[in-house]
């Protein structure tokens, strides 16, 4: 089996080192604080988390925002993810006390249950009922995590939401929120700016690439032996061109594990799985080309370059800065130590066709 796994949550052999930060996260868990956990998107906030709360036996509730169409929508995957904990039973008598009861159903395709409200003036008063059940059936010998990924979304489900939820937030006990994000300016806004209803909100936490030589520790112990030096200019290749990014880490090793062990290919195999990589991509590469301006065409053909975007001459310094904010918030560009496309195939896709 190959040994490498991308695109989904990972744990046991295929979780990588993240050592320190996984007793960072648990040792949070363990008290009564709440977590704020960033990083670009994919470089394994999720599966960190996922596995802490594992570890902890707790019972967990996880909810991405950025799937939340509107606040009774928010509401209503709440209470379905509390059906799926808890007996229905125990739920539906907690319920009784709700101002506006919801309709529950059973999904025989799913197996799972359906939780709709009516159309409602105050969508907020079934926010409030959702959470003041949350914290009910939360006790302090098994107290409940509660998991919001892509937390900076609320700021666009409707106005003034952070205020209100934050109101709630503070009056809960026996509770462990882990707030995650992968807008690091906008996560900022709303944990460290002190007017923020969020403001030292719990511990800020920021999760970085993995470190050189552990990821080569991991690639190397799971790559096909073909002699040590052969091996590590493999790994070294890898590791160059993913420039550490967990994900794409692990898709290209994924891809060179697959031609080492059917192929037995060893001369040129990264960069021969890096061009069937981007090969396969090609259309999806060229599809998100054409939807860029000329400025954001610009920004991302200098990062391939290497270039600083906002030193080039040729865009003024605010367009550029403006371009660039665009872009990260679009997921296309991250910021760790400088600017640097997100997605290494992408990169190599502009400089092979757009240079």
């Amino acid at each position: 089996m190959n040994p490498f796994k991308f695109g989904v949550l990972v744990d046991d052999e295929f979780f990588t080192d993240r050592n320190d930060e996984l007793k960072e996260v648990q040792w949070t868990l363990n008290s009564e604080n709440h977590l704020i956990l960033i990083s670009p998107r994919r470089f394994g906030k999720s599966s960190l988390v996922a596995k802490a709360v594992k570890a902890s036996g707790r019972p967990c509730i996880s909810l991405n925002m950025q799937n939340m169409l509107s606040v009774d929508d928010f509401a209503s995957k709440l209470l379905r993810e509390l059906f799926r904990l808890y007996p229905m039973e125990r739920i539906k008598h907690l319920m009784s006390h709700f101002r506006i009861v919801p309709t529950v159903s059973t999904n025989p395709v799913t197996n799972g249950v359906d939780v709709s409200f009516q159309p409602v003036i105050n969508s907020m008063v079934l926010l409030e009922d959702a959470m003041s059940l949350i914290e009910k059936v939360s006790t302090e010998n098994k107290r409940l995590i509660v998991v919001l990924d892509e937390f900076q979304e609320i700021l666009n489900i409707r106005t003034g939401l952070d205020k209100q939820l934050r109101s709630i937030m503070q009056e809960q006990e026996h509770l462990n929120y882990v707030l995650l994000g992968s807008q690091e300016s906008m996560m900022a806004e709303i944990f460290e700016r002190k007017k923020s209803p969020f403001y030292h909100f719990g511990k800020l936490m920021h999760l970085d690439k993995i470190p050189y030589d552990d990821f080569k520790e991991y690639v190397s112990a799971r790559l096909p032996s073909k002699g040590e030096k052969d091996l590590n200019g493999i790994v070294e290749e890898i590791l160059d061109f993913t420039s550490l990014h967990p994900y794409y880490t692990q898709q290209l090793s994924a891809q060179v594990w697959d031609m080492m062990t059917y192929e037995n290919l060893t001369d040129g195999v990264v960069w021969e799985a890096i061009s069937k990589i981007v090969r396969t991509h090609d259309l999806d590469f060229e599809r998100l080309w054409l939807n860029f301006n000329r400025t954001d065409r610009s920004i991302m053909i200098s990062l391939s370059k290497g270039f600083n975007p906002l030193q080039n001459r040729q865009v003024a310094t605010s367009t550029s800065f403006s371009g660039i904010k665009r872009l990260m918030k679009a997921g296309y560009v991250i910021r760790v130590n400088d600017y640097e496309i997100e997605d290494p195939f992408f990169k190599e896709w502009i400089i092979r066709f757009c240079n």
